[in-house]
């Protein structure tokens, strides 16, 4: 009786414990998937120390931005901040996505980040899963 009684138990705290580690096991497999982009050289120091686009910088890099953008999807949101900087404006979108705002050249913005401003600037879509969808370049913020 008290073997019974052993396997039993044995068995219980088995099957509580499997579907707590599955779980554990894919989260981790899950974080350790994240797409780190080929930058092909572009220089992400000149466009991080050029925050809001203000001094110039960013709108020359821009053709070599262009260059990179398809490698760019599927990023992260961490990864994308990590690279890039924190992003100008971000913007809460429908369906939990995001869009990080990175503005490309000098405008209201410069002075008060609050103002809204019509200069240049791209877009980083991230899906509800907080992956780099769709880049997009214009003026202003996407969702004006």
């Amino acid at each position: 009786m008290k073997t019974r009684l052993m396997i039993a138990s044995r068995f219980f705290i088995f099957k509580n414990i499997k579907p707590f580690a599955v779980s554990i096991l894919l989260t981790l497999s899950l974080a350790s998937c994240t797409h780190k982009p080929d930058l092909q050289g572009f220089p992400v120091e000149k466009w991080k120390a050029d925050k809001g686009g203000c001094k110039g910088e960013r709108k020359l890099l821009l053709a070599d931005f262009k260059k990179i953008r398809q490698n760019l999807k599927g990023t992260s949101s961490n990864d994308f901040v990590d690279i890039f900087g924190r992003p100008d404006i971000n913007q809460i979108a429908d369906r939990n996505q995001e869009y990080y705002v990175y503005f490309l050249e000098a405008g209201p913005h410069c002075e008060d980040i609050t103002k809204k401003s019509g200069a240049a600037s791209v877009a980083i879509r991230f899906s509800s899963v907080g992956l780099a969808a769709e880049i997009t370049f214009q003026n202003g913020t996407p969702m004006q």
